[in-house]
């Protein structure tokens, strides 16, 4: 069974995947500037740079722990929440840390720390299982951090600089969880956005696995969008191994080959893609040249080869094409002329044969011949559903779409007639005297 896009190349997500890092600082609320948060009772202070203070993770969850539950109206309270859902995070206890993160959203809903742990937390979640509903909590985490970016006012004792930062890696994390949950569902349009948007804030500093899910989402789209194929081809180049890198490039390769016609540029393309995540302005790729239509397929066929050195398929091809002075040399040649050919049988009766002339149609169980025998087929040698049949008969009529040629005077190579049914009291005539 083929596997979902987005747990293709699994191990190669697992290698990229790194412990989220974000700025310690407190996120706003969507209200008015806060003021200074100082606490006032001395015991409390204490409590609260006791448990700060403690160097092992676990050790400062419990104290965090043991504060919020002695102080649970604290000024610190979300900053208490916050250092304690790092704590768990340190110390690798995933379940207190997502649970810890969602008691602090449910508190302060715009809280894009928590929304950022959560999205992102997710998202490795459904890469490392396939679950799907991981997936579908990554991109709800993920447009719910974009809203809250939109709100959230900056807190007192956050520098300028130190709050548009936390901004930035918080708006790169929920663009790529949106985009995954996007790219899950096969969303292409909404994942090619929210990816964009990521890769293009990060910059030179795009992961491999934002990239990646973006050429994915570029180039398994309908129509194609040609920017994928440089987002595959940074993807291939920076890949965290080698067997990873040869996956991709040859995923690229055939995408390009696919889209331009040829592979006729893609070393080039892998070079220079190397050196950046985001394509040059203007970049593309020219696609290939459409396929020549029916008609024009049936102009050149009737150029270049004789009408009886033609396939079934060929004649087929030329009588369905509209192009009517072609179906004429075809049509013309064969109507009425006792031709042999080999087909596959779709139905059989002694009289009528329902076959299929082309492999197409054979493969859709589809008749595009229909033979009428000159005279019945005795009924042990009537081909069976399936069989391949050589025959003889003359093209009477056609229809070019559907198509189906209508044949007369079948005939079965090697097959006698059955003989003429004799009515009841003849009589054999007597031999001459």
């Amino acid at each position: 069974m083929k596997k979902p896009l987005v747990t293709m190349l699994l191990m190669m997500a697992t290698v990229a995947i790194q412990p989220l890092a974000l700025p310690s600082l407190a996120a706003g609320q969507a209200a008015a500037p806060q003021q200074k948060k100082e606490i006032k009772d001395p015991a409390e202070y204490n409590a609260y740079v006791n448990a700060v203070q403690q160097a092992d993770p676990k050790a400062k969850a419990t104290a965090l722990q043991s504060f919020l539950q002695t102080y649970p109206n604290s000024v610190m309270k979300t900053d208490a929440m916050e250092l304690l859902m790092a704590a768990y995070q340190q110390a690798g206890d995933q379940q207190n840390m997502l649970q810890t993160a969602q008691q602090i959203i449910q508190v302060e809903p715009n809280n894009v720390r928590a929304l950022a742990l959560l999205a992102y937390t997710y998202r490795m979640m459904a890469l490392q299982t396939g679950n799907k509903d991981n997936a579908a909590q990554a991109a709800q985490y993920g447009q719910k951090g974009l809203t809250a970016l939109q709100v959230i006012q900056k807190p007192a004792e956050v520098s300028d600089a130190d709050f548009e930062k936390l901004k930035k890696e918080t708006q790169i994390i929920f663009d790529g969880a949106a985009g995954f949950g996007a790219l899950n569902t096969k969303d292409y349009a909404t994942a090619q956005k929210d990816f964009e948007d990521g890769v293009n804030l990060a910059g030179a500093n795009a992961s491999f696995l934002d990239v990646y899910q973006l050429a994915l989402a570029d180039l398994e789209a309908n129509p194609v969008n040609p920017k994928g194929l440089w987002y595959i081809a940074h993807a291939a180049a920076t890949a965290p191994n080698d067997q990873a890198k040869k996956q991709l490039g040859d995923y690229g390769r055939k995408k390009y080959n696919k889209f331009h016609g040829s592979e006729q540029g893609w070393p080039e393309l892998l070079t220079a893609a190397a050196a950046s995540p985001t394509p040059p302005q203007g970049f593309t790729v020219a696609p290939a040249p459409p396929p020549p239509s029916p008609a024009e397929q049936a102009a050149d066929l009737v150029k270049s080869k004789e009408v009886k050195d033609m396939s079934f398929a060929e004649w087929q091809l030329v009588l369905s094409s509209g192009n009517q002075d072609a179906a004429d040399k075809v049509w013309n040649t064969i109507h009425d002329k006792q031709i042999q050919l080999v087909a596959f049988v779709i139905s059989a009766s002694r009289t009528k044969l329902e076959l299929a002339g082309s492999t197409d149609d054979n493969d859709a169980h589809k008749a595009d011949i229909t033979v009428t025998m000159a005279t019945p087929i005795p009924a042990a040698k009537v081909p069976k559903e399936g069989a391949t049949v050589q025959f003889q008969a003359a093209p009477d009529t056609y229809t070019p779409n559907p198509f189906m040629m209508n044949m007369k005077d079948g005939e079965l190579p090697g097959v006698a007639a059955a003989p003429a049914h004799k009515p009841a009291g003849a009589h054999k005539k007597p031999a001459a005297q």
